[in-house]
Order: structure tokens, then C-alpha cells, then sequence
């Protein structure tokens, strides 16, 4: 089977039957699509492809007509086919992308979705390598930030609330910190999606599956006051707000161009870390963490915490342990004399 083929089958078995989002899929084939033109070596043919336009339209009318282009390169390019990519190949790959000056987080998940790959292959009896034979690299253990009591308090208390950019501002960082919602999720929310009232809604996250995530008042409140602010009838929960009142209804807007990226929201929450003088290595999910520290510090059972912040894994969550122990500084200052 020509690679293309088996990219073209898997990203169909992707969206049908894995249901996973754009954003997986897109790095998915990216992935995939940076193995293929590696081990065919032809710069000139993949090295200005776009990513998105191996992926089908998001608009319903334009999908009628759209061709993948996978179709014609799998013509083009028979081989080497899939049956033919040995472990050497994958491995000598794999050496090429540690060499280029990726991470070692950054090799791993090439890795891991070239296996998801074999694995489907493997279901549809294509006669490929065994996923099992990859192995990944070993990394190193993952680096928790999160926030004390005393610096959750500056950071809410250096937002101003007259603005309603403010407004939106605090109501967002309020909301993931009560619910440890990842950023990717948060941007998808829109208004109908949270009930007010009991103070809890449904998210659909990683792997598309549901779960239940919860408000503290606070941030219930803080959502409720950036809402009344609100004169618009636009869908998302929040909303960027660098528009002119005059073009709410213009064409010029819909609910895409002023929902909030992931990029967006990342920078606001920093510079608020910066305005409070706190000076940690923050990131996206310096929040989600700070939300799982609280919880646990507070005398939650991790196995709850997991649940919250839906982690297939009890390891992953058990990170949080190590770095909030009081009995560790406890038995160290009693023993150590």
C-alpha cells in the first residue's frame, strides 16, 4: 500500500470513527506527512505543501468538490509503500529529528503517532511494521509550576475590573482555575455550554469525550458580571473585544473571527503573572496545575483529582504529589538535626 494511501485511510479513520479534532488531525498528518517526505526526499514536492490542504474543508459547500491530494501523489509515488518501511527507517528518522534540535517531548509524540498509525494499519491486516518495536525515548520527569495561595492572590488582585477586557480577563483565569479546564478546551466553550445556576457544565475534551467540570462561586460570579457587561449575540463564552460597537452585526464578524485562540489567552494570563511580580517559568497550564495543588493540599484523594482533570493515567496525576508533600519538609526538619 502506497504511504499516501495509508495516510489517506488513516486520517479518514481519524475523523469517522476516532472522532478527533482538527487540531489532532492536523498534527496527526503533520506527523506523518514529515516521515513521508523524509524517507522519499523529494524537498521539491512536498516542501511548500500547507498541512491544512491535505485535511478536508471545514465548510460544508466546499467539501462537494475537494479532491485530496494524497489521491494523486499515492499515483505518483508507489513506493516505497508502507509493507516496505522497516524499523531501521523509522529509528534512522527518528535520530534525524533529535539531531535537528527537537526535544526529546517533541521526538516522542512523532513516535507516538506514527504507532497510532501502525496500529490502525495493523487492524486492517496491511502486512506493516509492529508498532510494539518503537520505543521512545527516555525523558526526563516532568516539571510541575504552580502557584501558591499567597501568589493565586496577587495574580487576582493585580486585575483591574473596569474595563470589560478586564472583566473577560478575570472571568477567564477564574474559570480555569476552578475547573483546571485545559486552554484548548476553554476557547471551544460557548454561552449555552455553562449552566450558572448549578454552577457546572460538560466539556468535551481530549479523545472527545465528556466530562463534567465544576464552578467555584467566585468564578461563577466573575462569569456572570463579564456577561451583563456583554452587548453582542455572539455564540462563544469569551470574546475578543477589539472591535468597533458599529460592526457587531457587519459581515466583517462571526463567531470564528471573534472567538479567542489558545495563543491569545496563554500571553494574557503571563502578562498578568508579570504585573503580580511573579516571576516563576510559567506556561499555559500554570493554572490547571495551581487548581490540582489546591485541591490536593487541601486534603482531596487523588484519585478525585484525576477525575477533575480527566487524565487516563493515575501517574500522570501522581506528579502532583511530589511537589506538594508537607510530610516530606515535615520528616526532613525532624530528622534532620
Amino acid at each position: 500500500m502506497s504511504l499516501f494511501t495509508a495516510l489517506s485511510n488513516f486520517l479518514i479513520y481519524l475523523r469517522l470513527h476516532k472522532w478527533r479534532s482538527r487540531r489532532t488531525q492536523e498534527q496527526y498528518v503533520f506527523h506523518i506527512w514529515r516521515f513521508i517526505s523524509w524517507i522519499i526526499q523529494d524537498s521539491s514536492e512536498f516542501q511548500w505543501t500547507r498541512i491544512e490542504s491535505l485535511l478536508p474543508p471545514q465548510n460544508k459547500d466546499d467539501i462537494k468538490n475537494w479532491r485530496s491530494p494524497l489521491f494523486d501523489l499515492a499515483k505518483k509515488y508507489s513506493e516505497p509503500t508502507i509493507e516496505q518501511i522497516t524499523k531501521e527507517d523509522f529509528d534512522a528518522w527518528r535520530l534525524s529529528l533529535a539531531d535537528s534540535g527537537l526535544s526529546v517531548k517533541t521526538v516522542n509524540a512523532h513516535i507516538i503517532t506514527i504507532r497510532s498509525w501502525l496500529k490502525y494499519l495493523k487492524k486492517q491486516q496491511i502486512a506493516c511494521l509492529d508498532p510494539t518495536t518503537l520505543d521512545l525515548m527516555k525523558v526526563e520527569d516532568r516539571e510541575v509550576t504552580f502557584l501558591t495561595s499567597e501568589e493565586i492572590e496577587r495574580f487576582f488582585a493585580s486585575m483591574p475590573h473596569e474595563t470589560i477586557q478586564w472583566k473577560r480577563d478575570y472571568a477567564i483565569s477564574m474559570c480555569i482555575y476552578s475547573t483546571g479546564l485545559r486552554i484548548s478546551e476553554l476557547t471551544t466553550l460557548n454561552r449555552n455550554d455553562v449552566n450558572l445556576e448549578t454552577m457546572e457544565f460538560a466539556v468535551r475534551g481530549k479523545w472527545g469525550k465528556l466530562r463534567v467540570v465544576y464552578l467555584t462561586e467566585e468564578a461563577r460570579d466573575a462569569i456572570q458580571v463579564y456577561l451583563v457587561s456583554r452587548d453582542d449575540h455572539f455564540t462563544p463564552l469569551f470574546i475578543r473585544h477589539n472591535f468597533a460597537s458599529a460592526d457587531i452585526n457587519s459581515s466583517l464578524l462571526d463567531n470564528d473571527t471573534v472567538r479567542l485562540t489558545r495563543f491569545f489567552i496563554t500571553n494574557m494570563v503571563k502578562s498578568y503573572w508579570l504585573k503580580a511580580g511573579i516571576l516563576k517559568n510559567m506556561h499555559a497550564h500554570t493554572l490547571r496545575h495551581s487548581f490540582a495543588t489546591t485541591l490536593l493540599t487541601n486534603g482531596a484523594d487523588i484519585r478525585i483529582i484525576q477525575e477533575l482533570l480527566w487524565h487516563a493515567s493515575i501517574t500522570t496525576t501522581q506528579v502532583y504529589t511530589h511537589v506538594t508533600n508537607p510530610k516530606l519538609k515535615e520528616a526532613h526538619q525532624k530528622y534532620h538535626k
